[in-house]
């Protein structure tokens, strides 16, 4: 999978790496920071997307779409949602030089008012506001076939903020949980 990445997905990639890299360093406002994952978080979400059972992929919180090349190589139909029309119009920019544009469905609003609408996904990838997350887990998880994914980034970084919601998914006996040390930390939970 990673032996295929095209050249000009891997272009785009070292773009939006580059990009993401001056952002953290030049004072750019939080809300139009890329915030994006790092290559190694990248290829952990490709290897568990396309090791879900099949169905269809939800990420929730897009950004310039730096997560969504990666969880493209699992070769299945992609449901990211942006809030911010900025960040949505360079996901479109990424999605069109990436080749990928086909296989991504971006929806521009709040996730927690379309979750409702998805039906299939077997792998759901959450990176958006860390206050969203509980909404958008409790929204997503019954909409997740028994054996899928979800995988929340962040849960090292920000985990003073996340704790209260990891501490109660751990109790949650729709899923099975655990921190990966991967980048910033990775909550994998696995339907059951």
């Amino acid at each position: 999978m990673f032996h295929q990445i095209s050249l000009a997905m891997s272009n785009r990639m070292h773009e939006l790496e580059e990009k993401d890299a001056i952002d953290r360093q030049d004072g750019t406002p939080r809300l139009q920071r890329l915030r994006q994952i790092p290559p190694e978080t990248g290829k952990f979400l490709a290897l568990l997307a396309a090791s879900a059972p099949s169905g269809e992929i939800v990420e929730i919180g897009t950004s310039a779409g730096y997560s969504t090349m990666w969880l493209s190589l699992a070769r299945r139909h992609i449901t990211t949602f942006e809030i911010l029309p900025e960040k949505a119009a360079l996901a479109r920019e990424t999605f069109k030089a990436a080749g990928i544009e086909e296989q991504v469905t971006l929806i521009e609003g709040d996730a927690r008012d379309h979750l409702n609408s998805i039906h299939n996904a077997a792998f759901s990838f959450l990176d958006a506001e860390k206050d969203a997350y509980e909404a958008c887990y409790n929204l997503i998880i019954p909409r997740i076939k028994p054996g899928g994914i979800l995988a929340a980034d962040n849960a090292i970084n920000h985990a003073p903020t996340l704790q209260p919601w990891m501490d109660c998914v751990l109790e949650d006996r729709r899923v099975d949980a655990l921190i990966v040390p991967i980048g910033k930390g990775v909550f994998v939970c696995r339907k059951i």
